[in-house]
Parts: structure tokens; sequence; C-alpha cells
């Protein structure tokens, strides 16, 4: 039996030998490797917390002592330890979420896969604790240090170091990167912690030596240690931290599990909030992620973990690569084009860009507020930014684009992928909110693509506005066959006409064009005509879509964002405010936190294949057409 399979929990976990706990750590990562590279998932981040894990689990007493893990990719470990050694559906439906989960286990208090909160719910369950009476509990933040790049999380040391009576422990989990290698001021301070032993080595021979000169030698160690905080500052500048308030412990190798207990154990007794800097390397123990100088496998899609080629090689060009492919076309045409991302230069396609125009290229860490306003400097000092996140990260920027982009009227576009339904990722990565929270920004334009010419196109048009903020957003994924035109009218294109005078009109939004597509053919079988519309810019309204409207018995609006606010209410008051009166019904994903899941499982299960709109479509009109598949302009 081996020494993984007899752990159900922290409790069984502390019970095991010190000598026990390097072969636990080996049957850990050849859990992870074997698991992960069958079901996808965090690969490297989970290889690089192993033994951090173990002794974060021994030191303190998991779910009395509360551990947060920001950002939650890094928490498998965490999983396996706590009783959850099932990843055959590790991220699939009905299977372990990608992150922690409160309705998989008591040791899960938040479900955080945004970055750089963590610290700030350690502040306040600390606070919780000390006005609760509630003494004796530990609250522990286990901090990736790519979220130190996040303002949040600043704003929250802030607050903790103000009380030196909580015991709140920092874990800064120092790997050098997030996705990819860490940047800005902060990681180069880490840099320095990291590589200057001098003060350490330099107290451990005073004290050795000392300690062992007759009479004076124990005054002049404690002189010494005494003034520790200048040789500190000289020999390994962590003064930022104990400047703030914090005490300090490290820098330690979190890949030597005694090392790690000792320094748990010491910032547990200080009864203060405490920082421990853990050493550890993303990827540790699995050559092939070792040697990866992308992102250390942070995340990987199933593959065969010998050769690592993938099990189901990709069947065609994804939109993130087109949209990069793109890019470099444009920086090339456009001098002034530059890109910003927020520690997702890879993720979001801009590597190429990056490596034509590294100079042109800014990557300002875990920051989405930085990123939306740092464009707008950039716009303001004559360049146009491009800057590209995950469509659920813009919700962080919102007021930068309102206040310091739209406010100003500047030449920003931003390029939201992962839009809609991402799947497995589960509810914080779902990008359903996009298109309902920036409808209320005066003057921004947002443009949805159907396909990959689309992309193409609408990507060149949105740079052109010089005077506005512009927005484009796509989905997770492969791109499908394109799908061309019938003709445009106004900036709309019709795709699709299944009679002369068609009964409803179908408004196909971006990615659901094609499922519009199968809706109208089926809809022809049950009696009812319609013509199939791409509004291509979704914000403003087009006139020409409310003209169409007019000219149907019926409007049924298709989009993978939330119901609440969307294109669909957006058309709906464009019409009321034209006075067309034609009924309207939207289609969109339900308000609401979806499970994780395939993104094709859970558009089947929101009905926005082409046979749910077609379905949700013929109730509509069987409700609301008097005559079933008679079109008034034929009648008489």
């Amino acid at each position: 039996m081996s020494l993984l399979s007899t752990i159900t929990g922290p409790t069984d976990l502390r019970r095991l030998p010190a000598g026990d706990l390097p072969l636990l750590a080996d049957e850990i990562r050849d859990f992870l490797i074997d698991a992960v590279t069958r079901t996808g998932g965090h690969l490297g981040p989970n290889l690089g917390v192993v033994e951090l894990t173990i002794a974060v689990h021994r030191v303190f007493d998991s779910p009395r002592d509360r551990i947060l893990w920001d950002t939650g990719h890094q928490a498998y470990v965490h999983k396996l330890l706590t009783g959850r050694q099932d990843f055959s559906r590790l991220r699939a439906k009905g299977g372990l979420s990608g992150y922690p989960s409160r309705a998989e286990s008591d040791h899960d208090l938040i479900e955080n896969s945004h970055a750089s909160t963590a610290l700030g719910y350690a502040d306040g369950i600390a606070k919780a604790n000390q006005l609760l009476g509630a003494t004796g509990r530990h609250t522990v933040a286990v901090v990736g240090d790519g979220a130190l790049t996040g303002g949040m999380a600043w704003e929250a040391l802030n607050n903790i170091a103000e009380a030196d009576d909580r015991p709140l422990v920092i874990v800064v989990n120092d790997n050098e990167r997030s996705y990819s290698p860490t940047i800005g001021g902060l990681a180069h301070h880490l840099a320095t912690l990291r590589t200057t032993r001098g003060y350490e080595r330099f107290l451990a021979w005073g004290k050795e030596a000392l300690q062992r000169t007759p009479i004076v030698g124990q005054p002049i160690f404690g002189a010494l240690h005494g003034a520790k905080k200048g040789f500190k500052d000289a020999f390994a500048p962590q003064g930022m931290f104990e400047d703030l308030g914090l005490k300090y412990v490290g820098p330690v190798d979190g890949h030597d599990i005694a090392a790690v207990e000792q320094a748990l154990r010491r910032a547990r007794h200080f009864g203060r909030p405490v920082i421990v800097h853990c050493i550890t390397r993303k990827g540790h123990g699995y050559r092939p992620a070792e040697q990866d100088e992308a992102d250390r496998f942070h995340a990987v899609g199933a593959m065969d973990p010998y050769t690592c080629l993938p099990v189901r090689p990709a069947a065609g060009q994804s939109w993130t690569s087109a949209f990069g492919a793109e890019m470099v076309e444009l920086g090339t045409d456009r001098p002034d084009v530059v890109a910003v991302t927020a520690a997702m230069l890879q993720p979001v396609g801009l590597g190429p860009f990056a490596q034509a125009f590294p100079e042109r290229t800014f990557d300002v860490g875990i920051a989405e507020q930085h990123a939306v306003a740092s464009a707008a400097g950039l716009a303001t000092g004559g360049l146009h930014p491009v800057v590209a996140v995950y469509a659920t990260f813009l919700n962080r920027a919102f007021d930068q684009v309102l206040m310091d982009v739209a406010l100003h009227r500047l030449g920003v576009t931003l390029v939201l992928d992962r839009a809609g339904v991402t799947g497995n990722d589960g509810a914080s990565h779902n990008g359903m909110w996009d298109m309902s929270i920036l409808q209320l920004v005066p003057g921004l334009r947002l443009a949805a693509p159907r396909d990959a010419e689309q992309l193409r196109t609408q990507l060149r048009e949105a740079v052109e506005v010089d005077d506005a903020p512009t927005v484009l957003r796509f989905p997770k994924g492969e791109l499908g066959p394109g799908v061309p035109a019938l003709e445009r009218v106004g900036g709309v294109d019709v795709l699709q006409r299944t009679g002369p005078t068609p009964d409803i009109l179908l408004v196909a939004v971006g990615a659901m064009a094609p499922a519009c597509l199968d809706a109208a053919a089926l809809l022809l079988a049950e009696g009812f005509s319609a013509t199939v519309v791409d509004p291509r810019w979704v914000k403003p309204v087009d006139p020409a879509l409310v003209t169409l409207a007019a000219a149907h018995r019926l409007v049924v609006t298709v989009e993978d964002n939330g119901r609440t606010g969307g294109v669909g209410s957006a058309i709906a008051q464009a019409m009321r405010d034209a006075d067309v009166d034609t009924p309207l019904r939207d289609l969109g994903i339900p308000q609401e936190f979806l499970a994780h899941a395939g993104r094709g499982e859970i558009l089947e299960e929101i009905g926005l294949t082409g046979t749910g709109v077609a379905a949700q479509t013929a109730v509509f009109a069987k409700q609301l057409l008097p005559i079933r598949g008679a079109n008034p302009h034929n009648a008489g």
C-alpha cells in the first residue's frame, strides 16, 4: 500500500514519521504527473508546492486553522492531503474542481481563482477571530509570488501589518513565475532575497564562534543580533517587509520539508503577522516541466507523460492564435500599436508579437486595473494600445475602462479572450459578464467576431478608432469554418434567409452564428422561416438592425453572455426607442454561477446549441405568432 493512499486527512499526515515524508512527496509527484496528464490541468504549479503543502498541513490544523490558496490552481496537493484522491474527472462534469471548492471539502474556505485576493480574506478572517474571541486559531495564506504583483495584495498587507496581535502567516511561494516569469520591482526584490545568503551565513557563524568565547562572547552576539535590521539591510534587503511591520522569515528552501516546517513553527509561535518566504521551482521533479521555458507546464491538456505529445492533437487554429498572428501583421503595418497584458502573455496569444516587437510589449503582472490605466497613458502619449486579457478578468478594470479611457475619449482597444462559456475552469473563469458591464460605458464600441476572417477585420476596425475605447471578444477553443455573409445591410451581415419574407429574425452574436444557422434549418422544418444576421458590432446597436427587426414578426437574440443587461437587452431598448413593437426574446447564459464542465456540455445544458436555440425559438413563435408558419406579408 502506498503512503498516499493512507492519507485521508491532515491528521494522518501528522502521524507520519518525518523519515517517510520524502517518499510521500515522491508518490504525490508521480500521482500528479499520471493524473493531470490524463485529464489536463495545472501541472507545473502543483509539482512545485508538494513539500510546502505537506509542511503547511503538518504544522497547522486545518480546518480549525484557516488555510487559503492564492491562486487556487496550486491547491491540487492540498486536495490530495485532505481526502480527495480521485482525480479521474478533474475539471470535468461531476469531478473535482481545478480550484478550491467549498462544495468538496471543509478544508476549502475560499474558491478563488482570481489572483491577489487571499490576503484580503486573511485580514478579515484574522480580525473576525480576534473579535469573536477565537483564540488559538491561525490564518494561513499561501500566496504565489505572481499574486504579489497585484495591487489588492499590497492594500491587504498595509492593513495586515497594522496589528501586532493577530496570528496570521503569509507563505510566499516564490517560484519566480505566475504563468511565465514574474515581472516588476517586487520580482527583483524577491530575487535579491533569494540569492543573498550573506546575512544568514554570517549570523550562523557568529553564533557558533562567539558563544564559544568565554565571558564576552554572549554579550557581543546579543549586540550583533540586536542590530540584525542593519545587517539584513546590508546583506539581504528584506527591510521592505519589516518596514511594513511584518516579521520576515526566510528565504527557506521550499523543497526541504524539515526546513519549511521549522520556519512555519517559528511563524506560528510569533502570534503576529509573519511572512515566510519559500523558494520553490515550478514543475519540480518532472524534467519536461523543468525544461519548459515558456511556463514550466503551467497548464497542460491531456498528453502522453513520456513524450509530452497531446493525446488529442488540435484539429485547427484557435481563436487565440488567430488573434496573435493578426497582431504581428498589425504591428508591422502600424508602428503606433503596442500590446499590454496582465501576466498572461502566452495564454492570450501575444507571444509572437512580443518576439517581433519586444520594446512595444508591456506585461504589467497580475494587475488588470493598472494595465488599463497604463494603456490610457500610452494612448495619451500618442500610441494605440491593445490590452489583451481573459474576459473574466476585465471585471476588475471596469472603473479604469469607464473613467480613465472612456471619459477621456482615448483610443484603447481591449481584446477579451475566453469570452462566454469557458467550461472546465469553472464559475470564476466563464467570461459571461463583459457584454453586460460594458453596455454601461458611454462611447464604447464592442465587436464580437463570428470567425477568423471577421476577427482579423474587426481587430483592424477597432484600432482605427482613436477617440473611444473599442472591445473585441471571442471564446476559448478552436475556430470553426468561415461563415460567409449573403449581404451587408448597414453594418449588419445577413448570413441566411430561409424564406422570401421570413417570420423570425435570429440575431447571432459572434460565435453563436453556427448555432443560429443550424437553428434556422430546424425551424424551417417546423414551418417557421428565419433570417439569420450577425450584428458584428453589438455596441452601439446598428440602426439597420432595428429596421430589420421591424420587418419581422419575432426577434430572437442569441449571445454567449449573461442574459441580464446583455446584447438582447440593448437591442430591445433600441427597438423601444424607435417605436418598433416586434416582440423580442433573448437567449443567453442564465445569470448564475455555472459548475465546471466542458464548454460543449454547458452550451447544451443552457440551450445555446442549434437544437436548443431552435426548440426555444419554436416555443416563442407558437406563443406569439397567431398563425403558425404564416407570414402576414403573404396573407391576403
